[in-house]
C-alpha cells in the first residue's frame, strides 16, 4: 500500500495570512483616501469667501411715544325719561309725532282738564268769600276796640272779636293753598318734555283714558351722549393721574371703512374693579348735534392717557424670538451680524418699543432677511422686496 503525503501545519497557514494583509491593506487605502479629501474640503473651505447675505435694516429710532389704549364701547343715552301723566283723565290732543326732536318745556300732550277747571273755579270762589269775610272780621274788630277804650264792652266780647279775625286769617291761608293745588292740578292737563331729546313710540291716542301709572312716551337725550367701555384694571392708575391733571380725550371710530372719528372727554371712571373680567368701567361723552351717535350702536374706542418719554422703537418684524428670550440682530460697522436680547415694553401700529443693554438710537437692526442669519454673519443692505425675505422667526409680542 502507497503512503499519503503529509502537509505540515506552516503551508496550511499562508494562505490565510494573504487574506489577513490584503484586508488591512485594503482598509489603509480607503482611509488614506478619506483624510485626502478632507483635507482638501478643508482647504477648499478656508479659500472660499464667507457668503454675503443680502438684508434689509432699519435703524433704532428715539421718540415719545403715546400709549394708545383701545376698547369696544357701547353707545349709551345721558338720560332716558318715561313721561305719565299725574291724573286721571281722557287725552285731548297729541301734539308730537313718534321719532321728534324735542326742547325741553315742549307741549307733548294736552289732557281734559274739564273736571280740574270746575275745581279751580271752586275754590277761587271760595277764596274771594273768605277774603270779604275777613276784611269784615277786621273792621268790627276795629269798633270792638273803639268801645272797650270807652269801657262800653267788656275784655270777654274784645276777645271774642279778635278771635273771629283770626280764624278768618287761617281760613284764608287754606283757602289760597287750595287755589294754588288746583291751579297745580289743572297744570298737569298740559303735559310738557322734562328734557330735550328724540321721542319714541306713542302708545296713546286722542280720547285714550290715561292713568298715572300709564307711560304715554319716552325721551332719549342724544345730545351729549356717552360711550361707555372697559380697560384692563392696570390702567385704572395711569387713567386717574391723566383724569386729575385735566380733561382725558377719547376717540371713536364712527366707521371703519370712512375712518370718521369723534373726539369726546372722559367723564366717569367706576368706583370698583369687576373682580370677575379683572376690568374696570368707564364713560366718555361726546358731541352729538348730527345723532351720528345712536344709542344702543357698537363702536371702537381709543384714547392715549399716557406716553412713553423717549421711548426706543424698532420696526416690530425686527423682533425675533429665541428659546428664552426675544432679541434684535444688530449689524455692526464691518457689516457683522451680532446678536441683542431686548424686552419688549409695547407693541402698536406695527413698531415695537424695546429696551436692554446695548440698544441705543441709530443702531441697524435687521428688519428683513434674518431666516439665514448667524451671530457674525455678513450682510449687506438690498432693495426692499426684491433680494431679502421676511424672517422666518417673526417675534409674537406683546407687553
Amino acid at each position: 500500500m502507497e503512503a499519503i503525503p503529509q502537509t505540515s501545519p506552516a503551508v496550511r497557514g499562508r494562505p490565510r495570512l494573504s487574506v489577513t494583509l490584503a484586508g488591512v491593506l485594503i482598509v489603509i487605502l480607503i482611509a488614506g483616501a478619506w483624510v485626502w479629501r478632507n483635507q482638501s474640503s478643508a482647504t477648499d473651505a478656508k479659500s472660499k469667501p464667507a457668503e454675503v447675505i443680502p438684508v434689509i435694516t432699519a435703524v433704532v429710532k428715539q421718540s415719545d411715544v403715546p400709549v394708545r389704549l383701545t376698547a369696544n364701547g357701547t353707545v349709551s343715552a345721558q338720560q332716558t325719561v318715561a313721561v305719565r301723566p299725574q291724573l286721571s283723565a281722557a287725552i285731548r290732543s297729541v301734539n308730537i309725532k313718534e321719532g321728534q326732536f324735542v326742547r325741553k318745556g315742549e307741549r307733548l300732550f294736552t289732557l281734559d282738564a274739564r273736571t280740574e277747571d270746575a275745581n279751580l273755579s271752586k275754590t277761587e270762589g271760595q277764596l274771594a268769600k273768605s277774603r270779604a269775610d275777613l276784611r269784615n272780621a277786621e273792621r268790627n274788630l276795629e269798633r270792638q276796640r273803639e268801645l272797650f277804650r270807652q269801657n262800653f264792652i267788656s275784655q270777654a266780647a274784645l276777645d271774642v272779636a279778635e278771635n273771629q279775625v283770626d280764624a278768618m286769617r287761617g281760613q284764608l291761608a287754606v283757602d289760597q293753598a287750595t287755589v294754588q293745588a288746583n291751579l297745580i292740578a289743572r297744570g298737569f292737563s298740559e303735559i310738557t318734555a322734562p328734557i330735550a331729546g328724540r321721542t319714541g313710540a306713542i302708545s296713546v291716542y286722542q280720547g285714550s283714558l290715561v292713568q298715572p301709572n300709564d307711560a304715554l312716551v319716552s325721551i332719549t337725550q342724544v345730545d351729549p351722549i356717552n360711550v361707555s367701555f372697559t380697560l384692563p384694571e392696570r390702567e385704572f392708575v395711569p387713567l386717574e393721574d391723566a383724569l386729575a391733571k385735566g380733561d382725558v380725550m377719547v376717540n371713536v371710530e364712527l366707521d371703519a371703512a370712512s375712518g370718521q372719528m369723534r373726539t369726546g372727554r372722559l367723564i366717569f371712571i367706576d368706583n370698583m374693579i369687576d373682580t370677575a373680567s379683572g376690568t374696570i368701567r368707564l364713560k366718555a361723552e361726546f358731541p352729538n348735534a348730527d345723532s351720528h351717535l345712536w344709542p344702543g350702536m357698537f363702536v371702537t374706542v381709543s384714547l392715549a392717557p399716557r406716553t412713553l418719554t423717549g421711548a426706543l422703537t424698532v420696526p416690530v418684524q425686527a423682533v425675533q424670538t429665541g428659546p428664552e428670550r426675544k432679541f434684535l440682530y444688530v449689524v455692526d460697522s464691518d457689516n457683522k451680524v451680532n446678536l441683542l436680547p431686548v424686552n419688549v415694553r409695547l407693541v402698536q401700529d406695527e413698531v415695537a418699543i424695546v429696551e436692554g443693554d446695548g440698544i441705543a438710537p441709530e443702531v441697524r437692526v435687521i428688519m428683513e432677511g434674518a431666516q439665514n442669519l448667524r451671530p457674525g454673519s455678513v450682510v449687506r443692505e438690498a432693495k426692499p422686496g426684491k433680494e431679502a425675505k421676511p424672517g422666518g422667526s417673526k417675534a409674537g409680542v406683546g407687553e
